[in-house]
């Protein structure tokens, strides 16, 4: 009688086995915590005030995050490469009240004037960018410096250029671009989906994106590697500059005047909607998705807030609150890893 052979496990192949994977709830909040907050947000604003979950107040968060969003898809890779654009705010509105002024002013009504007025303000709003990315390439003057003088140069070229005064009067198709929709889509979210979509494409599937990684991680080995650094840098700031040339052209459509006050306090906005997508301030970690979650998240607060009846000021106390809270929690999650 043949007894049947045993086999005994492998010794080796026990100790090749992974061990399990704990669930670690510190890296999980970590990493989701932007989508968490957005749904705890959503959740108690719906249950506080009902006309919060209906379609047309979507549609207005929506409206209203698509301004600042389209810069803070530039502002992310700003923020990669480590550096910062504080004069955001001031370029959307000189450049926006600059092709208002030529449409209008200048060239007076014509059924290109749409078409005038968005070339120029956003030619007007790179070359702004460009000329930050060069003070910071050639002078070697920080980023923040920088953009801080061109936050004040920007708003004054705008007082200056019609005394401070609103300009109005655009005709229906220009006025299209911020009332209009496509699809039952208004215009300003599919610029805004359309430019997210491009911003995040580039900067994950291409050459350009993975220097400017490079460049945020360690700037100095990514030179030596041959990226150019210089020219990664103000390529950049030239592409915030044009995206806020683009937001002051939809934002001067949507509210049917060019004004010289326009995009105060955006730069806090955009920068929050960065941070608190998860990007890193000293550059090399973030990404597009990350910044629309934040864009999200600070237009669905401010919405909140303003159906509760909060006062305005207090709204810019609570975001940047968010934002200090945004950076303590992800540098502890980092040094306190499971």
């Amino acid at each position: 009688m043949t007894s049947s052979p045993t086999f005994s496990p492998d010794p080796a192949a026990e100790q090749a086995a992974p061990p399990p994977r704990r669930f670690a709830p510190l890296a999980f909040a970590r990493k989701h915590r932007t989508i968490l907050f957005l749904l705890l947000l959503i959740a108690v604003f719906g249950a506080v005030n009902e006309r919060f979950l209906t379609v047309r107040n979507a549609l207005n968060i929506l409206s209203e995050v698509s301004i600042y969003g389209i810069i803070a898809v530039g502002m992310t890779y700003v923020i990669l490469i480590g550096g910062i654009d504080v004069a955001v705010g001031s370029l959307l509105a000189c450049a926006s009240l600059a092709a208002a002024y030529v449409v209008t002013a200048v060239i007076g009504p014509s059924p290109a004037s749409w078409l005038i007025a968005l070339a120029l303000s956003t030619f007007i709003g790179l070359a702004g960018g460009y000329i930050h990315g060069k003070a910071v390439t050639w002078l070697h003057v920080p980023a923040f410096i920088v953009t801080l003088g061109g936050m004040t140069v920007w708003r004054g070229a705008t007082l200056i250029l019609n005394d401070g005064g609103p300009i109005s009067g655009f005709d229906a198709a220009y006025r299209w671009w911020g009332t209009g929709d496509i699809l039952f889509v208004p215009v300003p979210i599919a610029v805004f989906a359309l430019v997210a979509a491009l911003g995040h494409v580039v900067l994950r599937y291409t050459r350009y994106g993975r220097q400017v990684y490079a460049v945020g991680g360690n700037a100095e080995a990514a030179r030596l590697s041959g990226v150019n650094v210089d020219f990664i840098v103000t390529s950049v700031y030239a592409v915030i500059g044009a995206l806020a040339g683009l937001s002051g052209f939809l934002l001067s459509a949507r509210l049917g005047s060019a004004e010289a006050v326009a995009g105060a306090g955006y730069e806090l906005r955009v920068i929050a909607s960065v941070v608190i997508g998860g990007a890193s301030l000293t550059g090399g970690s973030g990404g597009v998705g990350g910044t629309i979650l934040g864009a999200l998240l600070i237009g669905v607060l401010s919405n909140g807030l303003v159906i509760m009846h909060v006062s305005s000021y207090f709204q810019q106390v609570v975001i940047g609150l968010i934002i200090v809270a945004a950076v303590a929690f992800d540098h502890y999650a980092r040094t306190h890893k499971a």
